[in-house]
């Protein structure tokens, strides 16, 4: 049996980077995916590459509609899902000085105001499984030490990492069967890390072995704790943050 039989998930930026690796390894240990990305082509590679347990749909998380129309689609398709994994983002690189209103607006617009309209809608749908349910939030390590040349993108991460917890208490004193974590990762080697706004550099990482300080983690090392977050394994941790940074927010400054 596989760690996640018989879950339903939505992953969202499901088409390349994190996303993907989260999609594809849920459906590795059992569970049946929706896919969602804005770019729907590539979320329908990824849905075609796991096969009938995965379905994709074209999504802009910051669309109230369509969070409604995803979750009616996931419940058509596969029923009433046990696990959301808000996870789309974008990185526009500007600090306090240079960043436009319509830049910070629109970064918040998706990974602020998106995971926001993902939780609600979880919330509602979710509340009345019978089964245990899990909300995991892509936030940060910008949420927990900042991050000046982007400064749009560390605003809307402290954002998702503060709301967490208050969905999470919600659904604890309502006593519904739904946990809410976040999680923090620093740099992964994903295309969007790797686009030239952001810089990274060096060679591709390796999907095991040990990674040098500094070095950036593998999508593996985050959809690895998201199985874990999303497994019952989990149940009595919600309202938490997790970092995956390989000792960035420890390592002294010389």
């Amino acid at each position: 049996m596989g760690r996640l039989d018989n879950k339903i998930a939505i992953v969202t930026g499901g088409g390349s980077g994190l996303g993907k690796a989260i999609s594809e390894t849920y459906a590795e240990l059992g569970a049946k995916v929706v896919v969602t990305d804005i770019n729907e082509e590539n979320a329908q590679m990824v849905a075609a590459a796991i096969g009938e347990n995965a379905t994709a749909i074209k999504q802009d998380v910051a669309s109230e509609q369509g969070w409604q129309d995803i979750f009616a689609a996931t419940a058509d398709r596969f029923g009433t899902p046990h696990v959301l994994v808000n996870n789309a983002g974008l990185v526009i690189p500007a600090n306090i000085e240079d960043c436009t209103l319509e830049q910070f607006r629109h970064t918040n617009a998706v990974m602020l105001e998106g995971v926001f309209l993902g939780c609600r809608e979880a919330v509602r749908s979710m509340k009345t499984q019978s089964e245990p349910c899990s909300i995991i939030n892509m936030s940060s390590m910008a949420a927990l030490q900042g991050y000046s040349p982007f400064l749009s993108y560390a605003a809307a991460k402290g954002g998702v990492r503060s709301m967490t917890k208050s969905v999470a208490l919600h659904c604890k004193e309502q006593n519904y069967p739904i946990r809410c974590n976040s999680l923090h990762p620093s740099g992964i080697d994903t295309p969007m890390v790797r686009q030239e706004a952001v810089g990274a550099e060096g060679d591709a990482t390796p999907e095991t072995g040990m990674i040098p300080l500094g070095g950036l983690g593998h999508p593996k090392d985050v959809a690895n704790l998201c199985v874990y977050l999303a497994s019952d394994e989990s149940r009595f941790m919600t309202a938490g943050e997790y970092p995956v940074e390989n000792g960035t927010l420890h390592q002294p400054q010389m």
